[in-house]
């Protein structure tokens, strides 16, 4: 079962937890997820099955949007509600312009401190491994980028707010840092993630609902269409002929192409069979092989792979 499915993540689950879960539900063990929610968060997990498992690396860098509520007042050793108080409770009230304000100095690349307890790694060890045991987490401030960051609303201590970033970013950070700027203290009460890459919350499913279609036989019902799939690369249809090169690893001529750099390549309407890459002209190389043959990846033309 090769595909890619968008599951809405409950509250209280880990990210593995769930690929746990789908790979008892579907009796398949080939299944990861492209990019990781905090247990406290929910929404947007898209979950990778089979050989289409080797298409992670295409989201590594893949936009998010998030929607949440930062709460003020004091701040946690997690920067979220699941974590301890590190600084006492304060009575604030906070203003939808004073916010407004605030997070446009958030905007744009910025240098971000990742929490402690993230899976940011020191000397091959999770900080947040380290965290748990109190060690110190030295850890060092990252280069990330805030696209928009709209407060939407502001009730007593509590802001609700709508974010678009690039991977690698910390809500939980963001939120900390805010209260940090104010002087009270903040952390992120809840995170809703809505969209990661092409994907949304129109297309997810919960795992009940994924547990319901394996008990009917239809699990593939759940199934992103492989053509909606990265959207940004052109789909090819390849010719029987063209399919049995690209199987084996080796050139074919998409002259129709010459202006696309990568180009999703199909036999019939579902089966995506590769991710070819251009090397000269119109000749393309099959960058990673997801169908039949070698069905791995093999090395493109400069030998890197």
């Amino acid at each position: 079962m090769d595909g890619v499915l968008i599951i809405d993540k409950p509250r209280g689950l880990t990210s593995h937890d769930v690929v746990n879960r789908v790979r008892r539900i579907l009796g398949q063990r080939s299944v990861g997820h492209l990019g990781t929610l905090d247990p406290l968060a929910t929404g947007v997990l898209p979950l990778v099955t089979g050989n289409l498992t080797r298409l992670a690396q295409f989201y590594a860098a893949s936009e998010k949007i998030y929607e949440g509520v930062i709460r003020f007042g004091y701040a946690t050793d997690t920067y979220d509600a699941e974590g301890e108080p590190t600084s006492p409770e304060q009575t604030v009230k906070v203003s939808l312009e004073q916010l407004r304000e605030l997070a446009a100095r958030f905007k744009g690349v910025i240098e971000q401190m990742p929490p402690p307890f993230s899976a940011k790694k020191l000397h091959g060890v999770p900080a947040y491994k380290l965290a748990r045991k109190h060690k110190d987490v030295a850890l060092k401030p990252v280069r990330v980028e805030i696209k928009e960051l709209e407060i939407l609303a502001v009730d007593g201590d509590r802001a609700g707010f709508q974010a678009r970033v690039a991977s690698g970013t910390y809500m939980r950070s963001v939120a900390h840092d805010m209260g940090r700027e104010i002087g009270c203290g903040a952390h992120l009460e809840s995170l809703r993630r809505t969209t990661l890459g092409e994907f949304n919350l129109t297309q997810a499913h919960t795992l009940e609902q994924l547990e319901a279609a394996a008990k009917a036989g239809e699990p593939e019902e759940m199934f992103i269409h492989p053509r909606q799939l990265l959207p940004q690369f052109p789909c090819v249809t390849a010719t029987e002929e063209m399919a049995t090169r690209i199987r084996s690893g080796r050139t074919v001529n998409l002259p129709e192409l010459s202006r696309a750099r990568q180009v999703k390549v199909f036999t019939g309407q579902r089966e995506l069979i590769a991710i070819a890459t251009r090397v000269a002209g119109t000749l393309f190389h099959p960058k990673i092989v997801l169908a039949g043959g070698l069905a791995k990846q093999v090395a493109n033309a400069d030998g890197g792979v």
